[in-house]
């Protein structure tokens, strides 16, 4: 019980004392009672304890002397198998709490003089015995225990066996040990203490819960939560491990905290350009600059005059507000990616309306600040999303636009005028036409330098923007409505009225697969992106529905990638120097159906069924399927298990396209409006606050 050093000189201090007050005189002058007891407790002591404490510590029991002896290092080795809580030179040492001491040393002093020293002479063998010796005293003890004792023994060894353990082991262990927490448990974890705090809090085990929650679905809770920039979540993932196996714990990372050279390579000199932007297409993936950038960072002026010789008072004062982090920590991007994902959860959001358009809004695509639409009245709009004020109208075509996409330099529209256009969407000029199609534009698809058009004439055209090369893939029967760009393995997707879907390889110019499985027309396709995973037991074992030449194997193929796989699935063209198509994609028609398809297999492992009547608009990421229809309907879908997450209303007249990003869900209608659901938390704060519509 009393174990330490500190205890075990307080017992020869009270054995001292207590030698004193027998053997003295009350008569005699102080210095003689003193002089006269120190030989007396010397004696006592030697008598009753000091020979078991001078053998097992001798390098503690100073009072003695008997430091001096040989054969300390063999007694300090035996020692040494000493559990931690019994080892006074081990940090993680146990410390007895002061209120069970102070109860303890109030009932010894309530006990005669002579009880009083036959406890503390027990204590004290205790205390110095090695672990052997220890445990065959309490074996001893335990046998001469009534049932009473026992109890009170069980009642109290209970609180005292509960260890810190994350205190007493290293700090890359306690990481390894944290990572393994929900949420939840880690945050109740940072309440238990300050030193809990520091390692509940730490980037590495709240990075890990990133990877394993952010744009995808945990395996292990089945949550997800929106994607943030996946630039800085692989920069700092080698930092990270480093922390994480005890190496660089005292460093900033430059990558979670970079120091630029140069203040004008920074955001805030250069400001935000759309090339900030320009990964965000078809869903934002950049986190906002108030987001990565300190508000407290300098500006230009402050720098330049840090550099210029001034007091130190004053560069101090720069370069502590230059160098703070400019990142925040793990656990707020985590906090703030949750936030936006339990408002998805529950349909939290706020609503705005964009009114503009004389005529259907039949094609939209936004990023973080910017929305262009298209219409049936034959005008491309540029909003601006913060204020939903028009920057722009674009016009040219002489028919309604059904199809457009832009990046940071060009915007391209596809029209009924069976033209498509190149456009600077900045200053609404014009750049160049395309014609090339004997029917309208009512698809189209940009990816690197590879554009891909639908037609009512039933082709796909190719248009390579490097070589200035051009030619048609001819196989539907019937309208193209939409197609898709996968430039990483040189293929097209294609939907079309005639009930099918078609991949295509532009290499050979051939059509690697016919998906067949609706019995309406096939208005939209979305390959999803290689992020997405699905398990076996995710597949509804009743669509057993399959497409022209489709394969038996398992979504989860142990063979997947490899060349021969690849040969086997897509064709002799593909090996080991060309990347597989998309694994997954959706379709939506006006069957009233989605399918969700294996592209390698020819299957189609889900369909989901909500909508009563067409599917005109579909949009999809990771974590969700956003759809709308000719019944006016916006319905939210989880493409893992099919169910219905969320429907919004609002239109009155068909929904005909649909953008989505991480926060974000704007919708076209044939109702000549635009819809914005923005599931950010100041928005939805700001909408209930004046009083907006929320979405539920």
């Amino acid at each position: 019980m009393v174990s330490s050093e500190r205890d075990v000189r307080y017992v020869d201090s009270e054995i001292h004392n207590d030698g004193i007050q027998e053997d003295c005189a009350d008569d005699q002058p102080a210095d003689m009672s003193m002089s006269a007891a120190r030989p007396t407790s010397l004696k006592m002591a030697g008598k009753a304890i000091a020979p078991f404490l001078a053998k097992h510590i001798p390098h503690q029991y100073a009072p003695l002397g008997m430091t001096g002896q040989t054969g300390n290092a063999e007694k300090k080795e035996q020692n040494s198998k000493f559990c931690y809580r019994h080892r006074p030179d081990l940090k993680c040492r146990r410390q007895a709490d002061e209120p069970s001491m102070d109860q303890i040393q109030k009932e010894l002093e309530t006990l005669p003089q002579g009880d009083q020293q036959a406890i503390a002479h027990v204590w004290s063998v205790f205390s110095a015995a090695p672990s052997k010796h220890r445990n065959l005293m309490l074996r001893g003890l335990l046998t001469q225990c009534c049932f009473s004792q026992l109890s009170f023994l069980s009642a109290s060894v209970r609180e005292l066996i509960r260890i810190d353990f994350l205190t007493a082991l290293p700090p890359e262990i306690s990481y390894r040990i944290l990572c393994y927490l929900d949420t939840t448990s880690l945050c109740k974890a940072a309440q238990v203490s300050q030193r809990w705090r520091s390692l509940a809090d730490d980037d590495v085990v709240w990075h890990k819960m990133c990877e394993q929650h952010i744009d995808r679905k945990c395996t292990k809770c089945g949550w997800g939560l929106p994607l943030l920039e996946r630039k800085r979540l692989r920069a700092s993932k080698r930092q990270i491990q480093l922390r994480a196996t005890g190496r660089g714990l005292n460093q900033w990372s430059p990558n979670i905290t970079p120091y630029p050279e140069s203040l004008e390579s920074t955001p805030i000199a250069s400001g935000l350009t759309l090339n900030d932007k320009s990964e965000a297409t078809e869903g934002s993936k950049k986190r906002t600059a108030d987001q990565t950038v300190s508000e407290n960072s300098p500006s230009i002026e402050d720098f330049n005059t840090a550099k210029k010789p001034c007091t130190e008072v004053a560069k101090r004062e720069v370069d502590e507000s230059y160098f703070k982090p400019r990142f925040r920590p793990w656990k707020d991007v985590y906090k703030d990616r949750f936030k936006v994902g339990t408002n998805w959860k529950y349909g939290r959001c706020s609503t705005k309306i964009l009114k503009g358009h004389t005529n259907g809004v039949m094609c939209l695509q936004f990023d973080d600040n910017l929305l262009a639409t298209g219409s049936y009245d034959a005008t491309i709009k540029i909003w601006d999303l913060e204020t939903c004020k028009e920057i722009i109208t674009l016009k040219g075509h002489e028919s309604g636009i059904r199809a457009l996409q832009f990046d940071d330099t060009k915007l391209i529209s596809g029209s009924l005028d069976r033209s498509l256009k190149v456009w600077n969407w900045r200053t609404g000029e014009c750049l160049s036409t395309y014609t090339g199609h004997s029917g309208g534009v009512l698809g189209l698809h940009f990816d690197s330098n590879i554009l891909a058009s639908g037609s009512i004439d039933n082709t796909v055209k190719i248009w390579n923007f490097e070589d200035k090369s051009t030619f048609q893939l001819r196989g539907h029967s019937d309208w193209v409505n939409a197609v898709k760009v996968d430039s990483a393995s040189r293929t097209v997707f294609s939907a079309s009225d005639d009930c099918h879907v078609r991949l295509w390889d532009l290499d050979t110019k051939c059509c690697i697969r016919v998906f067949r499985g609706h019995v309406g027309q096939v208005q939209q396709v979305i390959p999803l992106p290689a992020e997405f995973e699905l398990d076996d037991s995710d597949v509804d074992p009743h669509d057993d529905t399959n497409s022209e030449d489709a394969s038996s194997s398992s979504t989860n193929d142990s063979a997947a990638d490899g060349p021969e796989w690849l040969q086997r699935c897509y064709g002799d063209s593909f090996g080991e120097r060309r990347r597989a198509p998309p694994r997954y994609m959706l379709t939506g028609s006006l069957d009233n159906n989605i399918r969700l398809w294996d592209t390698a297999t020819g299957r189609s492992l889900r369909t989901f069924f909500g909508h009563v009547e067409g599917i005109w608009a579909l949009a999809a990421d990771t974590l969700r399927i956003v759809s709308g229809a000719e019944d006016r309907m916006v319905k939210v879908w989880d493409p893992r298990t099919g169910k219905c997450e969320r429907s919004f209303t609002g239109h009155v007249g068909p929904v005909t396209c649909i953008g989505l990003s991480d926060s974000r869900l704007i919708t076209g209608s044939e109702d000549c409006e635009v819809r914005i659901y923005s599931f950010r938390p100041d928005s939805h704060d700001a909408n209930k606050a004046n009083g907006g519509s929320v979405a539920t």
